[in-house]
């Protein structure tokens, strides 16, 4: 998951966290406000039924027959604005039967849903009654209950806890289209981070992060710098020791085949002249002599062929003797000569071969016989096609494309572990270019291109 919406979910979860612990107090404060709505009642009730009590004994000089109670019209205005929302009394004055007296229930919210009821009463229970005695000094004046419909709690937690939840859902909303904005402002660095660890696997090692206002980011820029840098020096030194290896590879191959062309050709001509000899000398009565001289020239002549063979492989002097060009189609009408299969090889090619540097020559007539050489072993292509163009524009170079039609699987030509793409990557990689391997018509298509620079480049 990325890091902004992980952030604004974990912010999101904090905000809800933090809400239901407010409602929680909501609620709890409601139910204690009740308590306290409920006993400030029974104070204030008490005090007017108390009142009312000593009026009417003062009334009668305390001497009257019956009993000494409040009047019988206790249930009056100002008893009923006394009484807070919510609350009700109740009063049995002596002989006469029970009443109670609300305050109106509605004035405190709309009422709550059940499930919400089950959850207050299940978690708080009920308010218990307050009951009071109306007069200490006698017991048959009645007793004064006052107590909380079971409504009126709910309607109030409700109402306050629904208002909450409005009011939190829109400051949700605004802190998580804030924090979405200040969050993702703030990781901008992280993405600007991840560009430059994309580009250095690419390839761009020269590639360097600027400063940011965070300081951790400034530790993490840093680092990648610094890896830059260090990448960049160990490409370099790469470069060098692979570029000294190929012109020791071609010091070697040339030694080689002159010691091969030497040595062992003037061995060969010596052995067929000498077999020539002898099968001419041979006498009448010894015709085995001369049929054992043929089979000698004749394994000369298949010896003398591989040597040819092999030094064609190995010789690129030619290169700077003829040059790339005529050293191309040479190597075409070799693998013409040589091929057992029937497959046809071509040659195409525009622009200025010949101003090519001789390292470029070199390395992309090794890269035109790689290709050949797989293009025979790992297919049977009836035609491959060798074009190589040099291109002077705003950004000279040299493009190379070889094609067969011999099928072939991509993935597994681009996932190779053989010497043979290998080679052709480092040698590429040495230029500066760069190597695409991708589908033909009939089968595969390698596609080389060079970037042409001064001749000190490559000195």
């Amino acid at each position: 998951m990325r890091l902004l919406p992980l952030l604004i979910l974990r912010l999101m979860g904090v905000v809800l966290l933090c809400l239901a612990l407010a409602i929680g107090c909501l609620i709890y404060d409601a139910h204690r406000s009740i308590e306290s709505d409920v006993s400030a009642t029974a104070a204030r009730v008490n005090s007017q039924l108390q009142g009312l009590y000593w009026h009417r004994l003062l009334l009668r000089n305390g001497m009257e027959g019956g009993n000494l109670m409040p009047l019988p019209e206790w249930k009056s205005v100002s008893t009923q604005s006394i009484i807070s929302p919510g609350v009700c009394v109740t009063f049995a004055p002596p002989g006469s039967d029970q009443q109670t007296l609300c305050s109106q229930v509605e004035v405190l919210g709309p009422p709550a849903p059940q499930w919400f009821a089950t959850a207050y009463l299940g978690l708080l229970g009920r308010h218990e009654a307050i009951a009071q005695p109306l007069s200490l000094r006698d017991a048959t004046a009645g007793v004064v209950a006052t107590s909380a419909e079971p409504d009126a709690a709910l309607r109030r937690a409700w109402r306050e806890v629904s208002t909450v939840v409005k009011i939190s859902a829109m400051m949700a909303g605004g802190i998580a289209i804030l924090a979405a904005f200040i969050v993702g402002h703030a990781l901008l660095p992280a993405r600007a981070i991840i560009d430059a660890l994309r580009r250095l696997e690419e390839g761009q090692l020269a590639l360097r992060l600027t400063r940011f206002r965070s300081t951790e980011f400034n530790h993490i820029a840093n680092a990648v710098n610094r890896l830059a840098a260090t990448l960049f020096q160990t490409h370099s030194e790469r470069l060098a020791l692979t570029n000294r290896l190929f012109q020791v590879q071609e010091d070697e191959r040339r030694a080689l085949a002159r010691d091969l062309h030497d040595e062992f050709g003037q061995a060969l001509t010596a052995t067929s002249a000498l077999a020539t000899l002898i099968e001419s000398g041979a006498p009448a009565d010894r015709p085995d002599i001369a049929k054992d001289a043929r089979s000698i020239a004749k394994a000369q002549s298949h010896m003398m062929d591989a040597l040819r063979s092999t030094l064609v492989r190995l010789r690129s002097q030619s290169i700077e003797e003829v040059g790339l060009e005529a050293s191309l189609r040479q190597l075409i009408n070799d693998f013409n000569a040589q091929s057992n299969t029937g497959t046809v090889f071509k040659l195409q090619m525009s622009g200025s071969i010949a101003d090519l540097h001789k390292r470029i020559a070199v390395d992309l007539y090794r890269i035109v016989q790689e290709c050949l050489t797989n293009a025979s072993k790992h297919g049977r292509p009836t035609e491959v096609s060798v074009r190589l163009e040099h291109v002077m524009d705003r950004a000279p170079h040299v493009s190379l494309t070889v094609e067969d039609n011999g099928g072939g699987d991509v993935s597994k030509v681009r996932t190779s572990s053989g010497h043979g793409i290998l080679g052709i990557r480092e040698r590429l990689a040495g230029l500066g270019g760069a190597l695409s391997i991708g589908n033909a018509p009939r089968g595969l298509r390698i596609l080389a291109i060079v970037p042409v620079g001064p001749p000190a480049a490559f000195a």
